[in-house]
Protein backbone atom coordinates (compact mmCIF):
# COMPACT_ATOMS: atom_id res chain seq x y z
CA UNK A 1 0.00 0.00 0.00
CA UNK A 2 1.82 3.53 -1.00
CA UNK A 3 2.32 5.95 1.68
CA UNK A 4 0.50 8.92 -0.47
CA UNK A 5 -2.86 8.10 -2.31
CA UNK A 6 -3.25 9.80 -5.80
CA UNK A 7 -6.01 13.07 -3.59
CA UNK A 8 -3.24 13.47 -1.35
CA UNK A 9 -0.68 13.83 -3.74
CA UNK A 10 -3.04 16.22 -5.64
CA UNK A 11 -3.40 18.50 -2.76
CA UNK A 12 0.71 18.52 -1.92
CA UNK A 13 0.90 19.68 -5.87
CA UNK A 14 -2.11 22.11 -5.30
CA UNK A 15 -0.15 23.64 -1.83
CA UNK A 16 3.36 23.27 -1.59
CA UNK A 17 4.63 20.70 -3.46
CA UNK A 18 6.21 16.92 -3.13
CA UNK A 19 9.55 18.01 -1.55
CA UNK A 20 8.35 17.77 2.39
CA UNK A 21 6.13 14.80 1.95
CA UNK A 22 8.74 13.14 -0.12
CA UNK A 23 11.42 13.86 2.54
CA UNK A 24 9.54 12.43 5.38
CA UNK A 25 8.72 9.46 3.44
CA UNK A 26 12.53 8.82 2.93
CA UNK A 27 13.16 9.97 6.14
CA UNK A 28 10.92 9.56 9.14
CA UNK A 29 8.39 6.37 7.15
CA UNK A 30 9.37 3.14 7.80
CA UNK A 31 7.58 -0.26 8.95
CA UNK A 32 9.60 -1.68 11.50
CA UNK A 33 9.58 -0.07 15.08
CA UNK A 34 12.30 1.40 16.52
CA UNK A 35 13.17 1.48 20.31
CA UNK A 36 11.93 4.68 20.10
CA UNK A 37 8.60 3.69 19.32
CA UNK A 38 8.79 0.01 21.29
CA UNK A 39 9.12 2.86 24.29
CA UNK A 40 5.94 4.82 23.15
CA UNK A 41 3.61 1.60 22.66
CA UNK A 42 4.87 -0.02 25.94
CA UNK A 43 4.55 3.37 28.24
CA UNK A 44 0.90 4.02 26.57
CA UNK A 45 -2.02 4.44 29.00
CA UNK A 46 -4.20 5.34 25.75
CA UNK A 47 -4.44 5.69 22.22
CA UNK A 48 -6.95 6.49 19.41
CA UNK A 49 -7.84 3.77 17.21
CA UNK A 50 -9.58 5.14 13.27
CA UNK A 51 -11.22 2.71 11.29
CA UNK A 52 -14.01 2.51 8.44
CA UNK A 53 -16.46 0.63 6.48
CA UNK A 54 -18.20 1.39 3.05
CA UNK A 55 -20.73 3.01 5.65
CA UNK A 56 -18.86 4.15 8.34
CA UNK A 57 -16.21 6.12 9.89
CA UNK A 58 -15.38 5.85 13.38
CA UNK A 59 -12.45 7.24 15.76
CA UNK A 60 -12.55 5.74 18.71
CA UNK A 61 -10.54 6.62 22.58
CA UNK A 62 -8.77 2.90 24.17
CA UNK A 63 -6.98 2.84 27.22
CA UNK A 64 -5.58 0.88 30.03
CA UNK A 65 -2.86 0.43 32.21
CA UNK A 66 0.54 0.96 30.66
CA UNK A 67 1.78 -2.02 29.04
CA UNK A 68 -2.05 -2.91 27.74
CA UNK A 69 -0.56 -2.36 24.29
CA UNK A 70 2.14 -4.90 23.37
CA UNK A 71 4.55 -5.16 20.46
CA UNK A 72 4.37 -8.86 19.49
CA UNK A 73 6.63 -8.59 16.68
CA UNK A 74 9.34 -6.06 14.61
CA UNK A 75 5.95 -4.60 12.77
CA UNK A 76 3.14 -5.81 15.05
CA UNK A 77 1.29 -5.08 18.13
CA UNK A 78 -1.97 -6.23 20.06
CA UNK A 79 -3.74 -4.68 22.25
CA UNK A 80 -7.39 -6.18 24.69
CA UNK A 81 -10.85 -5.44 23.57
CA UNK A 82 -12.53 -4.25 27.08
CA UNK A 83 -16.49 -3.87 27.97
CA UNK A 84 -18.01 -1.13 25.93
CA UNK A 85 -21.07 0.18 24.78
CA UNK A 86 -21.58 -2.61 23.10
CA UNK A 87 -22.11 -0.76 19.48
CA UNK A 88 -18.74 -2.24 18.14
CA UNK A 89 -18.12 0.70 15.87
CA UNK A 90 -14.41 -0.47 15.69
CA UNK A 91 -14.30 -3.78 15.46
CA UNK A 92 -17.45 -3.83 12.64
CA UNK A 93 -15.67 -1.95 10.84
CA UNK A 94 -12.24 -3.75 11.01
CA UNK A 95 -14.59 -7.09 10.24
CA UNK A 96 -15.29 -5.12 7.45
CA UNK A 97 -12.33 -3.59 5.91
CA UNK A 98 -9.63 -4.69 8.24
CA UNK A 99 -7.65 -1.74 7.90
CA UNK A 100 -7.33 0.68 10.64
CA UNK A 101 -5.03 3.15 11.93
CA UNK A 102 -3.78 4.34 15.01
CA UNK A 103 -2.53 7.13 17.26
CA UNK A 104 -0.33 7.89 20.37
CA UNK A 105 0.35 10.59 21.82
CA UNK A 106 2.31 11.76 24.49
CA UNK A 107 0.49 14.74 26.86
CA UNK A 108 3.02 14.65 29.55
CA UNK A 109 5.60 16.40 27.90
CA UNK A 110 8.51 13.37 27.25
CA UNK A 111 9.88 12.77 24.15
CA UNK A 112 11.74 9.47 23.45
CA UNK A 113 14.09 10.30 20.86
CA UNK A 114 14.04 14.64 21.32
CA UNK A 115 10.33 14.42 18.77
CA UNK A 116 8.48 11.72 19.43
CA UNK A 117 5.81 12.90 21.12
CA UNK A 118 3.56 11.43 18.13
CA UNK A 119 3.23 7.99 16.76
CA UNK A 120 0.99 7.00 14.11
CA UNK A 121 0.53 3.76 12.37
CA UNK A 122 -1.50 2.94 9.49
CA UNK A 123 -2.20 -0.88 8.53
CA UNK A 124 -4.15 -3.99 8.90
CA UNK A 125 -6.15 -5.45 12.24
CA UNK A 126 -7.93 -8.45 12.99
CA UNK A 127 -10.17 -9.58 16.11
CA UNK A 128 -9.32 -12.90 17.62
CA UNK A 129 -12.30 -13.73 20.34
CA UNK A 130 -10.73 -17.34 21.06
CA UNK A 131 -10.44 -17.79 25.32
CA UNK A 132 -6.71 -18.50 24.37
CA UNK A 133 -6.21 -15.02 23.00
CA UNK A 134 -7.42 -13.49 26.10
CA UNK A 135 -5.67 -15.74 28.63
CA UNK A 136 -3.90 -13.80 31.71
CA UNK A 137 -5.54 -10.49 30.15
CA UNK A 138 -7.50 -9.27 33.28
CA UNK A 139 -11.22 -7.61 32.08
CA UNK A 140 -10.02 -8.54 28.31
CA UNK A 141 -13.00 -9.81 26.06
CA UNK A 142 -11.30 -9.80 22.36
CA UNK A 143 -8.20 -8.93 21.61
CA UNK A 144 -7.53 -7.32 18.43
CA UNK A 145 -3.85 -7.62 16.02
CA UNK A 146 -2.67 -4.65 13.99
CA UNK A 147 0.69 -5.61 11.26
CA UNK A 148 1.44 -1.81 10.51
CA UNK A 149 2.34 -1.08 7.24
CA UNK A 150 3.59 2.75 7.81
CA UNK A 151 4.53 3.69 10.98
CA UNK A 152 5.71 7.77 11.51
CA UNK A 153 6.17 10.53 13.10
CA UNK A 154 4.76 14.17 12.93
CA UNK A 155 5.09 17.47 14.31
CA UNK A 156 4.59 17.51 18.31
CA UNK A 157 4.64 21.36 17.99
CA UNK A 158 0.79 21.79 19.26
CA UNK A 159 0.28 18.93 21.42
CA UNK A 160 -0.07 20.33 25.05
CA UNK A 161 1.87 19.51 28.33
CA UNK A 162 -0.36 18.40 30.76
CA UNK A 163 1.61 16.97 33.25
CA UNK A 164 1.52 13.57 34.71
CA UNK A 165 -2.02 11.73 35.23
CA UNK A 166 -3.25 8.83 37.35
CA UNK A 167 -4.53 6.12 34.50
CA UNK A 168 -8.80 5.52 34.83
CA UNK A 169 -9.92 3.48 37.96
CA UNK A 170 -12.01 1.85 35.31
CA UNK A 171 -8.75 0.02 33.54
CA UNK A 172 -8.25 -3.16 33.96
CA UNK A 173 -4.97 -4.53 35.57
CA UNK A 174 -4.03 -7.60 37.83
CA UNK A 175 -5.38 -7.62 41.03
CA UNK A 176 -7.75 -4.47 40.60
CA UNK A 177 -11.38 -4.93 40.01
CA UNK A 178 -13.00 -1.63 38.32
CA UNK A 179 -15.67 -0.37 38.84
CA UNK A 180 -18.77 -0.41 36.95
CA UNK A 181 -19.22 2.24 34.41
CA UNK A 182 -21.97 5.17 35.39
CA UNK A 183 -23.94 5.07 32.40
CA UNK A 184 -24.56 1.37 32.85
CA UNK A 185 -27.10 2.42 36.00
CA UNK A 186 -28.16 5.55 34.21
CA UNK A 187 -32.37 5.40 33.83
CA UNK A 188 -32.33 5.89 30.24
CA UNK A 189 -30.08 2.68 30.43
CA UNK A 190 -29.97 0.35 33.88
CA UNK A 191 -32.86 -2.55 32.59
CA UNK A 192 -30.96 -3.77 29.88
CA UNK A 193 -28.39 -4.36 32.76
CA UNK A 194 -30.40 -5.71 35.26
CA UNK A 195 -30.22 -9.66 34.61
CA UNK A 196 -26.12 -9.28 34.07
CA UNK A 197 -26.04 -8.51 37.81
Amino acid sequence: MPFYDPKMRELQDRYEGRAVPDRLEQVRRHDVFTEADLAMIAQAPFFFLATYSETSVDCSFKGGAPGFVRATGPNTLEFPDYDGNRMYRSLGNIAATGRCGLLFIRLDGARFDGSAARMRISGRAEVDDSPEAIEGLPGARRLVRVTAEHIFPNCPRYIPDMGAAEPSPHAPRPGHTPPEAAWKSAEWMRDLFEDEG
